[in-house]
């Protein structure tokens, strides 16, 4: 498809940013009944769908896929097919708080431990006035009050759920329940509720350019040293992956 580029078998649409938001907008502006599931898709994600089916379905089902990631846009380009640019989870997340401040938006937050949640609540009242935060949920919870969570959602049917419980975890939750959650958009942002309430700082805008952002986190967070060791290899196995076969 001319206008996706394939990665290890998985078509992610060439769609800027600003192309994203755009979507988004349209989707809740369309009030539209079924959940739109946002993937924001990363090496993790992506080496995972070589053997979990399941997922893969997941991933082939979703309304909209991105490219986040700095290995997903590099593979495009050495490919011969690039993608535009990165269009990562906690940017994306940004961007809705952004243009929800402008349309009246409502979130709900689920993710993140219970301080987190409550700060990151507190900041996106605070920068963006307009919208409404009519819920949120740290993500340390067990299967009764799981239930209940969902009820909730389903009751305050927010324009956008954000879920931050990690990835793959957040897509195969929001995939668990998208026909109970009665939510116009769902995203999983990984960890950008710790961004928004800033407990974690993001890389200085010149790392993000350089699409070096993987480096600082590493360097200010050195635990993160096995995720980092994926993408060595899926560098690799992404590049030499036939493009004409489903799984490899």
């Amino acid at each position: 498809m001319d206008n996706c580029s394939k990665i290890m078998g998985i078509p992610v649409p060439k769609v800027t940013m600003e192309e994203t938001v755009h979507i988004i907008d349209q989707v809740i502006t369309d009030k539209k009944a079924d959940l739109f599931h946002v993937v924001t898709l990363n090496p993790e994600i992506t080496m995972s769908c070589q053997h979990d089916l399941q997922l893969r379905s997941i991933i082939d089902e979703a309304g909209h896929l991105t490219a986040d990631g700095t290995g997903i846009v590099m593979v495009s380009r050495l490919k011969g097919n690039p993608l535009p640019e990165r269009v990562t989870g906690c940017d994306l997340f940004i961007n809705l708080l952004e243009i929800g401040n402008e349309n009246n938006w409502s979130f709900y937050l689920l993710g993140a431990n219970e301080i987190t949640s409550l700060k990151a609540s507190e900041e996106i009242r605070k920068k963006y006035p307009n919208v409404s935060v009519v819920g949120r949920h740290h993500g340390f919870f067990d299967q009764k009050v799981e239930a209940q969570i969902v009820d909730e959602i389903a009751t305050l049917s927010p324009d956008v759920l954000v879920v931050a419980l990690g990835a793959p975890k957040a897509e195969f939750w929001i995939h668990k329940f998208k026909n109970k959650l009665n939510a116009r958009v769902a995203i999983g942002v990984g960890g950008s509720l710790d961004v928004i309430a800033g407990t974690v700082k993001r890389a200085p805008v010149i790392w993000q350019k350089l699409n070096v952002e993987w480096l600082y986190r590493l360097i200010n967070q050195p635990s993160r040293w096995r995720r980092q060791l994926i993408l060595p290899r899926f560098a690799m196995k992404a590049l030499f992956f036939k493009e004409n076969n489903r799984l490899q």
